[in-house]
C-alpha cells in the first residue's frame, strides 16, 4: 500500500471516532460535526477520503507500530525482554496492564477513526464514477476489515476460549458518524458478529478487488487476510483454500534470501500488501522500539535466537540481541508476506490430512531452503508450528497464535482475562454502554 506523503485534511476531518468531538477553533457549524455534503461532493473527493484511509493505517498506533510490537510483548513468554523506561509498553510484557494505559487507548482511537473515514468512502460509493466503484468499496472494506479483525483480537475474548456468540468484542460501526449524539453510544457487539462483519467485507473485497492494484489492496491482499482470519477461528481447510489462492495467483515469489525481504526501502515480490514509512510523514515505532540502530527498548533472549539452526539465515538476522527486521526506519512495514501463506497452508493441509496445491513438506522446505536451513525429512504439526514461530518472529503473531492454539502465556493460561486488553476509560466515560472487561472492573 503506498504511504500517502502527507494525511489528508478532507480524511481528518472525516475520521472522527465514534464518539469524538472536533477540535476546530473558529467553526461556523456545531463543532461535533463535519457536513459530508459539503465535504464529498464528486468522485475525486470520495477518492482522496480512501487515500486518507490509507494514509491512517501508517500511524504509529496502528500498523507502523502498536498493533505488531504490543501483541508481542503481550504474548511473551521469554524470547523478549523490555529494556526500556516507559511503563506503558512494560504493562503489556508483564501482563499488568491498567485501565488507563494510553497505548491500549491510542490503538483503539486511531483504529475507529480509520474505520470512519472508510465508513464515508463506503456511504458517498455512488459518487464514484462507475469503473472505479467497485475498487473503491473494496478497497474501503478491505481495510475496515483489517482493523476490525485487529481490535477483535486485542480487546475480546479469542474466538476459541469460551462462546464467541456471547462474549463481547467491539462495537460494529458501519455508517459514518458525523455527529456525537445519544446514538453514538453504542454497545458491543458480540465476537462472533464481528468476525461474520470481517469475513463478509474480506468475502466481497475479494470479488471486486483488481489481481494488480500497484501498493494499494488487492485481491491477494483480501484472500490472504481471510487466510489469517480463518485461521484464528480454527477453519483450517477455509484458511488452508484461502492461502492457496494467494500462492496459486502466481502474483508473488519469495525473495531470494530471507535479509532480501527486509533490507529494503520499496516493495518486494513477496509482500502481498506493505505499508511505507518516509522520512516526511511518519514514525515507524517497530524501528524505534526493535532497531540496534535505535538502541530499541525490545531485546530478543539467547534462547530464542538459538532456536535456528547452525545454517538458517534468520538466526544471524540479529545486531547482537535485536532483530534486523525493522532496522530500516524509512521503510516498508510487511503487513503479509508469502512465505506466511505458505505456512497457513502447509497447517492447514497437514491437520487435514490433505496436500491442497502442494504437500505441507514441501511448502515448508520452500520457506527454510530460502533462509538456507537444512531441509526436514517429515511435516508434524509441531514442525509447521515452529517453522511459523521462527519466520514471523516479532512481526505481531505471537499473542494471537497462543491463544488460538490455547498455549500458556509464560504463567498464564492463554484464556487469562488479563491478557486482554481494556475498553478505553475515555470511551467510557462518555459512553456507559460499553461494558468493561473482566478484568479491569
Amino acid at each position: 500500500m503506498k504511504k500517502i506523503l502527507q494525511f489528508l485534511a478532507l480524511a481528518a476531518a472525516l475520521a472522527a471516532g465514534p464518539l469524538a468531538g472536533c477540535n476546530g477553533k473558529l467553526d461556523v457549524e456545531p463543532i461535533d460535526r463535519v457536513r459530508a455534503e459539503k465535504a464529498l461532493l464528486t468522485s475525486a473527493d470520495v477518492e482522496a477520503a480512501l487515500v486518507g484511509s490509507y494514509s491512517a493505517l501508517s500511524s504509529n498506533r496502528l500498523y507502523a507500530g502498536y498493533i505488531q510490537f504490543l501483541a508481542e510483548l503481550l504474548g511473551d513468554n521469554g524470547d523478549i525482554a523490555f529494556v526500556g523506561t516507559f511503563t506503558q509498553p512494560r504493562e503489556f510484557i508483564q501482563k499488568t496492564i491498567l485501565v488507563g494505559n494510553t497505548f491500549a487507548a491510542a490503538t483503539w482511537i486511531d483504529a475507529y477513526n480509520a474505520i470512519n473515514g472508510t465508513n464515508n468512502v463506503l456511504a458517498n460509493k455512488d459518487k464514484v464514477v462507475a469503473v472505479r466503484q467497485n475498487r473503491v468499496e473494496a478497497e474501503a472494506k478491505f481495510i475496515r476489515a483489517s482493523l476490525y479483525f485487529e481490535l477483535v483480537r486485542l480487546y475480546g475474548r479469542d474466538w476459541n476460549d469460551g462462546n464467541p456468540q456471547t462474549n463481547l468484542g467491539v462495537p460494529l460501526v458501519l455508517t459514518p458518524t458525523l455527529a456525537v449524539t445519544e446514538a453514538s453510544r453504542v454497545p458491543r457487539n458480540t465476537v462472533a458478529e464481528v468476525y461474520a462483519q470481517v469475513i463478509a467485507d474480506l468475502v466481497d473485497a475479494e470479488a471486486k478487488l483488481p489481481a494488480g492494484n500497484g501498493f494499494f489492496a488487492t485481491k491477494g491482499a483480501a484472500a490472504a487476510m481471510l487466510a489469517r482470519v480463518y485461521l484464528q477461528q480454527g477453519r483450517f481447510a477455509e484458511a488452508r483454500d484461502a492461502a492457496n489462492r494467494v500462492i496459486a495467483s502466481n502474483r508473488y515469489d519469495l525473495t531470494n534470501s530471507f535479509a532480501e525481504e527486509f533490507e529494503t526501502t520499496t516493495n518486494t515480490s513477496e509482500d502481498i500488501f506493505a505499508i511505507q514509512i518516509t522520512s516526511q510523514d511518519g514514525l515507524n515505532d517497530l524501528n524505534t522500539y526493535y532497531s540496534g540502530s535505535q538502541r530499541g527498548d525490545i531485546e530478543v533472549s539467547d534462547d530464542f535466537i538459538n532456536l535456528y539452526g547452525a545454517t538458517d539465515e534468520r538466526g544471524e538476522f540479529f545486531d547482537d540481541v535485536y532483530t534486523l527486521k525493522f532496522d530500516e526506519q524509512y521503510s516498508n512495514v510487511k503487513l503479509i508476506r508469502l512465505a506466511e501463506m505458505y505456512l497457513i497452508r502447509a497447517e492447514g493441509n497437514v491437520r487435514l490430512g490433505t496436500s491442497v496445491g502442494d504437500t505441507p513438506l514441501a511448502d515448508l522446505n520452500l520457506v527454510r531452503a530460502r533462509a538456507g536451513a537444512a531441509p526436514l525429512a517429515s511435516a508434524t504439526l509441531n514442525a509447521v508450528l515452529l517453522e511459523r514461530r521462527l519466520e514471523l518472529a516479532f512481526e505481531g503473531f505471537r499473542i494471537h497464535d497462543l491463544k488460538r492454539l490455547k498455549q500458556n502465556v509464560g504463567a498464564f493460561p492463554f484464556n487469562a482475562p488479563r491478557l486482554v486488553l481494556p475498553i478505553p476509560q475515555r470511551e467510557r466515560d462518555v459512553n456507559p454502554n460499553l461494558v468493561q472487561n473482566e478484568f479491569y472492573l
